[in-house]
């Protein structure tokens, strides 16, 4: 595994980098910032890496029209050029990931994380993924987010 260097470890958060195979920075790299809440999660985020990596085409493509569906709500004038459906996946183009935040609180939790990004809409927007499933993409991504 060890897809993760880590940089900054500590009780309170601990922070990497991974290179993504999907998604990318607003440079065009590929390595992107993951955190975890405690050192005990260390491992559950090579799970959570593993995940994002091992999305499926038919996920990329639902969390591709979840971001042209939300940055259609940001953008209410209709000054950003979306994609259409048939090429959802060129809005990757328009939009960048800065975060995957590892939205488990436990070792034995099923496998949950949140992709943050932005876009040329100028909002932040999240991708919720749980057990595999695209869960919601949108600006309220941290109600999805797991708090003890």
């Amino acid at each position: 595994m060890d897809q993760i260097r880590w940089i900054h470890q500590e009780e309170g958060v601990c922070e990497g980098v991974f290179k993504s195979r999907f998604f990318h920075d607003e440079d065009g790299n590929d390595e992107l910032n993951i955190a975890v809440k405690s050192p005990d999660l260390m491992e559950c985020a090579e799970k959570c890496v593993e995940g994002l990596n091992s999305l499926t085409e038919s996920q990329i493509s639902e969390i591709c029209r979840g971001i042209i569906d939300c940055a259609r709500e940001i953008d209410e004038d209709g000054e950003i050029e979306l994609p259409d459906a048939a090429h959802a996946a060129d809005i990757l183009e328009q939009c960048w990931f800065t975060m995957l935040y590892v939205n488990m609180l436990h070792r034995e939790d099923e496998v949950s994380y949140v992709l943050e990004g932005e876009g040329d809409w100028g909002d932040v927007i999240g991708v919720v993924v749980n057990n595999g499933k695209v869960a919601y993409v949108g600006v309220d991504y941290f109600e999805y987010m797991k708090d003890e």
